[in-house]
This record gives structure tokens, sequence and C-alpha cells, in this order.
């Protein structure tokens, strides 16, 4: 039996592997990878690799085996068809009869478009058959924390948010939720809404960034159009742009606020306050 994770050298399956590594024995540990070169420490360190692609369906064809647990890390690729691709994954899982298949999702509550993926992979998933747990992952502190060079240069939080407050994790405390349940038992055919213990706001995220960086930091809340238009500004994809304008619209409506306490009763420990996330960030 192996414990398989796909888009192992990714942001978060990175930490996945990592954590793992402290759980079980390496040998138990296959890394599904598209580029092995980026998976060489892991190897290093006795980690099977296995190179396959979603947009390649043969290349699964005998990546898993029967009882194996599998974490599907929903792809980035979002121009490409992520349920189709994820339908590769879902359909080599049943064909080998995995013990269980770990999907990362997103919050149930959440209805932007970013969402529509996730609930078509979510369905395609129910309707294999395939014993299954839906790791339904509110956003990440990184997703801030990782972007606050503009922030620090223009003095300004800027986001389409207004007052919404949403429940954000860092990728370590999803990670370590998902080591929990590919690690543990009775997980099967399981649904966990997954986020942070304190929803906060950009007013305060603005204010601790304040605090942190003996700076004045204001939070300068806009229209959505206004905000695609910055982020096109900046580089980004029109379609990826609207994509993270239309999370900051469902923030806004309370829709990232995840009450369940599922993600620090996974792991056992408090999840990442956004503060601690951000004085990781300054010192980086």
């Amino acid at each position: 039996m192996s414990i398989v994770v796909t888009g192992a050298t990714g942001h978060l399956g990175r930490h996945v592997v990592e954590q793992l590594l402290e759980k079980v024995p390496a040998e138990q540990i296959t890394a599904v990878v598209r580029t092995p070169e980026k998976a060489a420490d892991f190897a290093a360190k006795g980690v099977k690799i296995a190179v396959a692609d979603y947009n390649s369906p043969e290349t699964f064809d005998k990546v898993f085996a029967a009882g194996d647990k599998v974490l599907l890390i929903s792809g980035n690729e979002f121009d490409k068809g992520r349920p189709a691709q994820h339908q590769v994954v879902i359909d080599a899982a049943k064909a080998a009869n995995v013990a269980l298949l770990a999907y990362t999702s997103a919050p149930g509550s959440l209805t932007a478009a970013l969402a529509d993926d996730h609930r078509a992979t979510e369905e395609a998933l129910l309707a294999s058959g395939v014993t299954y747990s839906l790791l339904r992952n509110s956003w990440y502190n990184e997703n801030y924390t990782e972007n606050l060079a503009a922030a620090l240069e223009h003095g300004a939080v800027v986001q389409a948010a207004g007052d919404g407050r949403q429940s954000t994790a860092s990728r370590a405390d999803y990670a370590a939720a998902a080591v929990a349940v590919l690690t543990g038992e009775g997980h099967e055919n399981t649904t966990y809404e997954l986020g942070g213990d304190e929803p906060w706001d950009f007013a305060e995220y603005a204010a601790e960034l304040s605090r942190q960086t003996g700076k004045e930091i204001a939070y300068n809340a806009v229209p959505v159009e206004t905000f695609v238009e910055i982020l096109t500004g900046a580089g980004l994809p029109a379609p990826f742009a609207a994509i993270l304008a239309g999370v900051d619209a469902s923030i806004e409506k309370g829709e990232l606020v995840v009450t369940s306490g599922d993600l620090s009763r996974l792991t056992g420990r408090p999840a990442t306050p956004i503060a601690e996330s951000i004085a990781v960030a300054l010192k980086g």
C-alpha cells in the first residue's frame, strides 16, 4: 500500500509530502509529478516518484494500486478544463480499486466561479463509487502574504471584498489535515469544511500589516470591476483576474467564513493566524 500525492511538487503538495515523511516510511509514499527533476529531493529521501500528467490520461495507467490512499490536489490550469483533468485521476483510481481518494476542494458555501470546477469534480467523484474524502479548503494565508510587496510599496491593501470576513489558514495547516486523513482511520466517505479559527477582514489585515511594519497601510475597498482592471494591469490574464475578483465578491457575502472547526480538529492544533503568516513573510 502506498499513499499517493498528485501535484506533489506544488505549493501544497510539497507540504503534504514533507509532513507524510514525518509519519510514515518514505517507501510508502508516491509523489506524482510532471517534472521529476523538481522531486529530486524527495527521491533522495526514498520517496517513490511517478511521472504523470492530468492532460495525458495514459500516464496514470499504472500509478495507483489496490489499497492505495490517494490525494488528488486540484489542478491550477484554469484554462484547460480542470474537471476533465481531475476525471482522469478519478477513473484511474477506480480502475485500480484504491482504498480512498481525497480531493482538495472549496468550501461548500462558496458560489464564486472558482467553485464550479470543484463542484463538478465532487459530483464526478461521488458518481464514481470510489471511497472518498472531500477536503474543502478555504483560502490560504499565503494567497495574501506572498504578495505583500505591492501593499508595502503603495501603502495600501486593495481588494474588492468590502468589509467581508474570511477564515483562512496556512498551507501547512491544510496539508496537515490532508495527512491526518491519509494516515488515519474512519475518514471514508467524509466531507470536511476546512478553514481558520478566527475570521478576519481586510481592514484588520491592513492594521496588522501597519503594526508589524511600522508603516501606515490603509485598506482600499474597490468595486469588483475596478479590481479586475487592477489585476489585469498587473499582468494577470483577464479570465483569472475575474476568478480572483469573484472570490472577493464571495468574501464580501461571508461565503469564506468557516465555522465547522474541522481543520483544528483534524490537525489537533489551532490554525495558523494571519498575523503569524504575515510575520513569516516579512522575515522572508
